[in-house]
């Protein structure tokens, strides 16, 4: 993959790289950030070619090869419910995992880049009024194969490169157990009146499952908000940077 074909891509607007909903979406609460229906500059991604074949988009790193995605984030919480991993640093940091200050827009380029697909499986359809219907969204087996993905962190400690999967720091409030290593899924987020709205409401990453969030946990209870917490003794301590790696998913045979 050369710039000559990058940065045609990434100069497309921000409204060609989501899915537009074919209904009115829910609303969301964005704290500091613009509002949904508040328009957001369209990003012109700083692209740098590394020798090694690895491309950086702004501080996010990607490699068309293994498809692997690198950006920087820092631990935001060591206790308390949590309905996200990760957050922009001016977005819900109150029930977030790490905190960044990555643009979702620009991270949202990366994927397309690497050719993950979108699905909307774990989403429930929109009645004509806007409202939840009780029948989820479909996906065809490519697309649902093609948006799973695994998250995992990397962190300094005593001078050595610690690495963890997302599940080892997240723990189920009633049964204590770790989060079951199950596949995270790429929704893609979407599109209203212009304005990307996983970079208006700062929802990266969801436990809790997000309309708003570009990716979200595809496992048991990702539709309660009160049983998710940071794994105690597992987590470095608040302020620790950490590097959040996204791969490929791929199921245990």
């Amino acid at each position: 993959m050369t710039l000559r074909i990058l940065l045609p891509l990434l100069l497309l607007p921000v409204g060609l790289l989501a899915e537009e909903p074919t209904s009115p979406p829910k609303s969301v609460e964005p704290r500091s950030l613009p509002a949904p229906d508040q328009k957001v500059a369209e990003h012109q991604a700083d692209v740098t070619r590394l020798d090694d074949g690895r491309v950086k988009i702004g501080e996010i790193l990607i490699d068309p090869k293994t498809r692997e995605i690198r950006f920087p984030a820092e631990v935001n919480m060591d206790e308390g419910l949590l309905e996200f991993i990760v957050v922009h640093e001016n977005g819900k940091i109150h029930e977030s995992l790490l905190s960044t200050k990555i643009s979702a827009t620009k991270l949202n380029i990366a994927i397309k880049l690497l050719h993950y697909k979108a699905s909307r499986e774990l989403y429930l359809k929109l009645e004509e009024d806007g409202s939840l219907s009780s029948e989820f969204e479909t996906a065809s087996p490519e697309e649902s194969q093609g948006a799973k993905m695994k998250i995992g962190f990397e962190w300094q400690e005593e001078g050595a490169t610690k690495s963890a999967s997302v599940n080892q720091w997240i723990s189920h409030a009633a049964t204590e157990q770790a989060m079951p290593n199950d596949p995270w899924v790429y929704g893609g987020s979407f599109v209203v009146d212009g304005t990307f709205v996983a970079e208006s409401s700062g929802d990266i990453i969801a436990i809790f499952l997000s309309n708003a969030a570009m990716i979200n946990f595809a496992g048991k209870d990702n539709q309660n908000d009160d049983v998710w917490l940071p794994h105690p003794n597992r987590i470095p301590e608040i302020g620790t940077p950490v590097t959040v790696v996204i791969s490929p998913f791929e199921a245990k045979k």
